[in-house]
C-alpha cells in the first residue's frame, strides 16, 4: 500500500521551543519520590530554556513545591511554580470586592493565596462570607463541605481551584478535589467556576510569567493537561509515567490528544519518529511498527520492535479514522 509522509524531518519535542512547562504529581514525582529519569531530563534542558511547573494540588503554597523540588535536585524557586489557587484567587478577585470575607475550604497552598490577595479568610458560615473557595488538602472532610454546603445555598459565587477526579499518590490513586466538589456540588445544586486545568487561565498565567511564545506542556492525565493545553494553544506532550496510560490514549477524543507521546522524559531529548500514513489514511506506521484500520477491526500489521512506537501508530491509526473507540476492535496486545 503507498505510504505518504506527514512530515519531512525528524525533530525532539524541545526542537523550537523556548519553555517547558511540566504538570508535577505523575510526572515529575509520585507522592514524595521522584519519577524515574525526570529530575535529569528537566535539567538538561533548564540548560536552554525556562522550566516552570503547574499545578492543580492546592493543598501546598508555591514556595513548599519548589522546597521539595530542589530536595529532588531540579533548579526551583517559588516563582517557577504555578498553581490553582494563584488562578483561583484571581479569578475570585473579579467576582468579589477587595478585602471580602472568603470561606476557605481547603489547606495551606489555598489560604495562603487568599491572604496574599487581600481576602480575609473564614472556615464558618455564620461569619457571612461574600464568596466560597475550595481545593483539595488531605484533612477536608465532612465538617468543611457542610460548611460550604450552608454558606452556597445564600448564593454567593464559588470558585474551586480544579476539578481532577484523582491525583496519584505513592500508595497508588487517590480522590481529588473533584470527587469533594461533587458532594458540595449535589449538596447545593449548581456548579463552581474552575480555574485550574483544563481552564486555560492557569496556562495564561505560566506563558506571561514566564515569557513563553512557543512553550510544550508535558502532563500525565487527558481530561485535565492534555485538554488544557490544547485549549490555550500549547504543544502537549503526555508521559505514561502517571494516571492515563495506553488505554485511555487510544481512546481519547479529538480534544484530548497530544502531540507527542513519551514512554518517560527523557524522550524529550530523542529523535521523535515520523508518522507514516497510507494514501487512504486507514494505515499508519510508526518506526518499525505499523498499525491498519479494516473495517471495524484495528489490525497489528508488524509489531516492530518498540512497544511506544506500536501505541503512537495505534492512537495515528484510530484517531485519523474519526471512529469513537466504541465502534472498534482493539486488540488486547495495545493496551494491556
Amino acid at each position: 500500500m503507498p505510504l505518504f509522509r506527514r512530515k519531512s524531518s525528524v525533530t525532539t519535542p524541545l526542537d523550537g521551543v523556548d519553555a517547558v512547562l511540566a504538570d508535577l504529581d505523575g510526572v515529575v514525582y509520585k507522592g514524595a519520590g521522584a519519577i524515574p529519569f525526570a529530575v535529569e531530563s528537566l535539567n538538561a534542558a533548564a540548560e536552554t530554556m525556562r522550566i516552570g511547573y503547574i499545578t492543580n494540588n492546592a493543598s501546598r503554597t508555591d514556595a513548599s513545591v519548589a522546597e521539595h523540588l530542589t530536595s529532588l535536585g531540579l533548579r526551583a524557586e517559588p516563582h517557577d511554580v504555578v498553581t490553582s489557587p494563584q488562578a483561583a484567587v484571581r479569578l475570585l478577585a473579579g467576582l468579589v470586592e477587595p478585602g471580602a470575607t472568603v470561606l476557605v475550604v481547603g489547606g495551606e497552598g489555598l489560604t495562603s493565596e487568599v491572604v496574599k490577595a487581600g481576602f480575609v479568610p473564614t472556615d464558618s458560615a455564620l461569619d457571612d462570607p461574600a464568596a466560597v473557595i475550595q481545593g483539595f488538602a488531605p484533612e477536608v472532610g465532612w465538617t468543611q463541605l457542610a460548611e460550604a454546603s450552608f454558606a452556597l445555598h445564600t448564593g454567593i459565587p464559588w470558585v474551586a481551584t480544579n476539578n481532577d477526579w484523582t491525583i496519584p499518590v505513592a500508595r497508588g490513586i487517590a480522590p481529588g478535589n473533584g470527587t469533594l466538589v461533587s458532594a458540595v456540588h449535589i449538596a447545593v445544586g449548581r456548579l463552581p467556576v474552575v480555574a485550574g486545568k483544563p481552564e486555560v487561565a492557569i496556562f495564561e498565567e505560566a506563558t506571561t510569567r514566564f515569557g513563553a511564545t512557543n512553550p510544550i506542556f508535558i502532563g500525565d492525565r487527558l481530561d485535565t493537561d492534555i485538554l488544557g493545553a490544547n485549549r490555550a494553544g500549547i504543544t502537549s506532550v503526555h508521559v505514561l509515567t502517571g494516571i492515563d496510560k495506553a488505554k485511555q490514549l487510544l481512546a481519547a477524543d479529538a480534544d484530548s490528544r497530544p502531540r507527542y507521546i513519551l514512554e518517560d522524559l527523557r524522550q524529550l531529548h530523542e529523535p521523535y519518529p515520523e508518522t507514516v500514513f497510507s494514501r487512504d489514511g486507514s494505515t499508519a506506521t510508526v518506526g518499525k511498527s505499523t498499525v491498519s484500520l479494516r473495517g471495524n477491526d484495528v489490525v497489528i500489521v508488524t509489531p516492530g520492535d518498540d512497544e511506544l512506537d506500536l501505541l503512537r501508530a495505534a492512537c495515528a491509526t484510530i484517531w485519523n479514522s474519526g471512529r469513537a473507540i466504541y465502534g472498534l476492535e482493539v486488540p488486547p496486545s495495545l493496551y494491556s
